[in-house]
């Protein structure tokens, strides 16, 4: 005879402590990011400090729903609404709590029960060809920063990697004979990531022109050469790789606000339209469901309707 648990009633005054509990979870069991975790503590904490100015001792659908009213006429900081894909993440996250709560024995609303508001489709910004170009010669080869950005650049086009995943990278983890390496992408998922012939040469010169042992593969270098610092303090950040980014396209004069999530989306765009299946380019760009990958199916069937008006019953 199986004996089931006796489910526990989640009390208002726990909450705090099981959001610690459940980003714990998602820190140690789910491998999710830092970014994640701040995101998600964002989201549940405004509910739970919502919810401590209500009568409502537990979660209920009533409850939900007079959140979701709070979230639709909640001003954003910037003088606008918050839009209907931030409310969303609010409620991806609040079923991610209560999974994981249910999970552990609580008695508390079924995540199902909670609807996700309607969003639009995303518009993937992309830079095409002769954009890119551009892009990836903006950078001045008279210095080790320009040769550090240039190969930035072009491993970033030449992988589609995200920028975390590029400034975690160290120099002896590169297999620049045989073009490829390993990464550790979201939610602790592994996968393979090619290097173009080109980025792997550029990768080689702007390692041939440092002349220090330190472990990142892209370091800052406006520092005191005599002054002595750990691997990590000089490795590159995110927020650097961005900025050096835009830095770049406002150079260039790209009509397209790109960042390194644009160089991804290019990265994706590029192998799509050249005949890549969708399954190939989701492991690429390590997606955990095909349906993430999806967001580029609009700008594929773009590509076919030009190719179809370009081709068929031309002169009829």
């Amino acid at each position: 005879m199986i004996l089931m648990a006796a489910l526990q009633i989640l009390e208002k005054k726990d909450i705090p402590r099981k959001i610690d509990g459940f980003l714990d979870y998602l820190q140690v069991e789910r491998g999710s990011s830092p970014l994640t975790l701040r995101n998600y503590r964002h989201y549940l904490t405004r509910f739970y400090n919502w919810m401590d100015q209500t009568t409502s001792e537990e979660i209920t659908s009533r409850l939900i729903t007079d959140y979701r009213l709070y979230l639709a006429n909640l001003d954003d900081g910037k003088n606008k609404l918050l839009n209907k894909r931030t409310q969303s993440y609010h409620m991806i996250a609040m079923r991610s709590f209560l999974k994981w709560l249910i999970k552990n024995d609580y008695a508390v609303l079924a995540p199902e029960k909670i609807d996700l508001p309607k969003v639009e489709d995303r518009q993937v910004k992309f830079l095409n060809g002769e954009q890119m170009d551009r892009l990836l010669n903006a950078p001045s080869l008279s210095s080790i920063q320009g040769k550090r950005d240039k190969a930035i650049l072009e491993v970033l086009f030449s992988t589609g990697l995200r920028v975390s995943e590029l400034t975690r990278l160290d120099r002896d983890k590169i297999d620049l004979v045989r073009r490829e390496f390993g990464v550790i992408g979201k939610g602790g998922k592994a996968r393979v990531v090619f290097l173009s012939n080109r980025a792997a040469d550029w990768i080689q010169i702007y390692l041939k022109a440092r002349d220090d042992n330190y472990k990142p593969l892209f370091i800052r270098h406006k520092l005191k050469a005599d002054v002595a610092l750990a691997d990590e303090k000089l490795r590159l950040t995110p927020r650097s790789v961005q900025r050096l980014v835009k830095k770049y396209v406002r150079k260039v004069k790209l009509p397209v606000e790109a960042t390194p999530h644009t160089m991804r989306h290019s990265f994706a765009t590029d192998l799509l339209i050249a005949g890549a299946d969708m399954r190939s380019v989701q492991e690429m760009l390590g997606h955990k469901n095909i349906s993430t990958t999806q967001i580029y199916t609009h700008v594929t069937n773009k590509h076919m309707k030009d190719v179809y008006e370009a081709f068929h019953g031309k002169g009829k």
